[in-house]
């Protein structure tokens, strides 16, 4: 019984810092980090100032937090799989982009990426903020960029290409085309934006020929 109680009260740091930085996150992706209101936060998890304060500084770190730790999550979550350890990457991606549309939410619509948000509205404030967004994008665009690097060597996308930039602007297509989707407040335009891109990535596949020769 003891050792139950231990292990309870050592568990039970962590247990609210997660509630705090998952309420942090539903201010912050409602609001906006620099209108999010502390005590809404407090209450949505059920703690107190004091329990915010040990864990984090300030509004700031919090902030900080929700980017690394949930914000990065949530992304590798939604789009991790975009660099597949085996099988053909531009269907891998399409297949990623239908599987998207298929499952956006009227949340996801009404107040778009979670990520482009903060960056639109942080970089320009505050440093590490748009180095912590930065980063996260980086890790995206980076894992796009593998998996077609692995689709040059294995002969299904084209040699020719930058796979650094194609990626950079796949990433760039889906997070404007969130942000669109977010100012029209339009789930058809969303998905209709991801269709196009869908089919831009066929332009990436190497010819039967190059495919051949990569085999060979």
């Amino acid at each position: 019984m003891a050792k139950t109680l231990v292990k309870r009260r050592l568990r039970d740091p962590d247990a609210t810092r997660d509630k705090l930085l998952s309420a942090a996150f539903e201010e912050i992706y409602r609001r906006g980090f620099q209108a999010a209101s502390l005590d809404t936060i407090l209450a949505r998890a059920g703690v107190t100032k004091g329990a915010l304060y040990h864990h984090f500084p300030d509004k700031a770190a919090l902030g900080y937090a929700v980017v690394d730790e949930v914000v990065k999550g949530l992304l590798l979550k939604r789009w991790g799989v975009l660099a597949p350890v085996t099988g053909d990457p531009v269907s891998a991606l399409q297949q990623v982009l239908r599987a998207r549309a298929a499952g956006l939410t009227t949340r996801e619509v009404e107040l778009g990426c979670p990520l482009n948000n903060l960056a639109q509205e942080m970089s320009p404030l505050d440093q590490r903020f748009r180095k912590a967004v930065s980063a996260t994008f980086d890790i995206w665009t980076q894992s796009v960029a593998k998996a077609l690097k692995r689709g040059q060597t294995e002969g299904t996308v084209r040699r020719d290409l930058d796979v650094r930039k194609v990626a950079g602007f796949v990433v760039a297509s889906i997070e404007g085309s969130f942000g669109l989707a977010k100012g029209a407040q339009s789930a058809a335009l969303l998905r209709s934006n991801l269709a196009v891109l869908s089919s831009f990535l066929e332009s990436l596949r190497a010819t039967k020929k190059q495919t051949r020769k990569a085999r060979s």
